[in-house]
């Protein structure tokens, strides 16, 4: 039903449009001149339109950008802001930190810390807990403690699964099931072959035979993908997986970076995984850069009674800026009183009112896309089944449709995470910011039909 001709002229005008919206955004861009690639983080040249849009405020699910333009935000930071920019709890316990308490970083704890702790252990289920500045820094970490306690090397990832920019989990299915790197990576220390194994999400009989060489440390997961478009897990799929961990004496680690979604306690909770290992990151601080891992009594006996392992020095786990007074008084008002069940109630219902409107739009036009969703967290990709594994998910991608709807959502006031198709929903969301969405969605779908 996709009329190619069509599309690329309507590419070519949401860019004008884009351009005659944005000029404040496009001259702050072209004077970076000391920015590598003119943005302070590489990957903001993901941003449709040739340049990011430059933000002058954002509160709530609401943002203006320098040139005045208000936009419903449905990006969120890439989950960094699931509990909406500038959550008054968050602002109000970070300021109370920082100008009456000071102390913003002393390398020395408060009392907050063991309260987001015990937090933590309530909402997903491991007693013991540390903290990093991103989930990137704890995924490192937690790989390195479950090599430490197993003795062996490797690490079982998924094919295009995405932890950050860990170096072990930058892969993807080769032939006869060999990894090799994901396309792009930027200076990879060793063949990839050398650290992972690579099986295919959703098919056990991949993981088995990546972990029959008896030399895997540990499995990381998403309880579902994401970075690579939303792909579910099959029935049984986490279930068999917990059970061939078991069978081969690997570690399981479950990231929750994005599936937090699923509600108050994640999927680890909403569906009963048992993990080893637990990492989280991004939302639970507010906007204010955190990270954390969980690991099980079992794991930290094990890592505490290793007489060669240097937990408290150069032993490679830690940071000094980790844990800091403010990044534990953020996580402490964020969960205690930001994303509570009450919240997540309201953001799954409308995300589940996002799906729908997505779904019939699709029926409409006889698209044939599908869309998927975990709590809070919906997002459509352009292939109908939706895709089963990483590899399916990658190549559906389509990078000139991406940009053109991604640009005739911005140029409408509606902003759409900058990576792929993801509409994330914050406690301040409402139900007229979905319906927007839905209305802009079927008129963009019409504009590029047959």
């Amino acid at each position: 039903m996709l009329d190619r001709a069509k599309l690329t002229q309507e590419l070519a005008s949401e860019k004008a449009l884009h351009l005659s919206r944005t000029p404040s955004s496009r001259a702050l861009y072209q004077a970076s001149d000391h920015l590598l690639g003119r943005v302070p983080m590489t990957w903001m040249n993901k941003w449709s339109g040739g340049y990011p849009l430059y933000l002058q405020k954002a509160h709530g699910n609401q943002i203006t950008d320098v040139d005045g333009n208000e936009y419903v935000d449905f990006a969120l930071g890439d989950t960094a802001a699931m509990a909406g920019h500038s959550p008054i709890p968050t602002t109000n316990a970070v300021q109370k930190r920082i100008a009456e308490q000071g102390g913003i970083t002393t390398m020395m704890p408060t009392a907050d810390a063991e309260w987001v702790a015990s937090e933590l252990t309530r909402r997903f289920g491991l007693p013991l807990w540390s903290f990093t500045l991103t989930a990137t820094d704890a995924n490192r970490w937690a790989l390195r403690i479950a090599r430490q306690v197993s003795g062996k090397s490797k690490v079982l990832a998924f094919s295009y699964s995405y932890h950050g920019a860990v170096d072990e989990t930058l892969v993807r299915t080769g032939p006869n099931g060999t990894a090799i790197l994901r396309e792009g990576n930027v200076g990879p220390a060793v063949d990839i072959a050398q650290t992972t194994r690579v099986a295919e999400f959703n098919d056990l009989e991949s993981v088995e035979a990546a972990l029959a060489h008896g030399d895997v440390a540990v499995v990381i997961t998403e309880p579902a993908l994401t970075n690579i478009g939303i792909v579910l897990p099959q029935p049984s799929f986490l279930t068999g997986l917990r059970e061939l961990c078991d069978k081969y004496s690997a570690l399981l680690l479950i990231d929750e970076t994005h599936t937090f979604s699923a509600g108050w306690g994640g999927c680890t909770t909403e569906w009963d995984l048992k993990p080893d290992i637990f990492v989280i990151g991004k939302s639970i601080g507010g906007g204010i850069p955190c990270g954390a891992y969980g690991i099980s009594q079992q794991l930290a006996d094990k890592i505490l009674n290793s007489p060669d392992a240097d937990l408290e020095d150069v032993g490679g786990v830690g940071g000094t800026l980790a844990g800091n007074a403010m990044s534990t008084a953020a996580m402490r008002a964020t969960l205690g009183e930001v994303l509570t069940p009450q919240a997540f109630d309201h953001m799954i219902e409308l995300a589940s009112q996002f799906r729908a409107g997505v779904e019939k739009v699709l029926a409409d036009t006889q698209m044939p896309w599908s869309v998927a969703q975990i709590g809070a967290r919906a997002e459509y990709r352009f292939c109908s089944p939706a895709p089963l594994n990483g590899t399916e998910s990658a190549q559906a991608f389509d990078g000139e449709l991406e940009e053109f709807l991604h640009l005739f959502m911005s140029n409408r006031g509606l902003l759409m995470t900058p990576f792929h198709n993801m509409a994330l929903m914050c406690p301040e969301t409402s139900l007229a910011d979905v319906e927007l969405h839905t209305e802009l969605f079927a008129e963009a779908l019409s504009r590029i039909s047959q």
